[in-house]
């Protein structure tokens, strides 16, 4: 079975940081693209960062040079450093993987209040 369990968001003050995690089982981890997205109330889920199996990352440019995106294979693990935050970030982050099925997880509440 497989599982994506994100943890880490919570509510911030704009300007601050958090890190997402989330931690994957039932698949063979170092495989599979991990990704970040997020879907705010009435908005379409959009992607916010991507990493590879062979760690080449992509980031939406909405975040570029606030987030950054990692993974840790021995460890089933990826993650979402989030910096300087705006209002703007505030959404539920998911996670993602993908290789020949994609799996989500649940989603992680992040809020930034201004």
């Amino acid at each position: 079975q497989v599982q994506l369990v994100e943890s880490g968001g919570g509510l911030v003050q704009a300007g601050g940081s958090l890190r997402l995690s989330c931690a994957a089982s039932g698949i063979i981890f170092s495989i599979n693209d991990m990704g970040w997205y997020r879907q705010a109330p009435g908005k379409q889920r959009e992607l916010v960062a991507d990493i590879s199996s062979g760690g080449s990352t992509n980031y939406a440019d909405s975040v570029k040079g606030r987030f950054t995106i990692s993974r840790d294979n021995a460890k089933n693990m990826v993650y979402l450093q989030m910096n300087s935050l705006k209002p703007e970030d505030t959404a539920v982050y998911y996670c993602k993987a993908r290789y020949r099925y994609q799996y989500w997880g649940q989603g992680t509440q992040v809020t930034v209040s201004s």
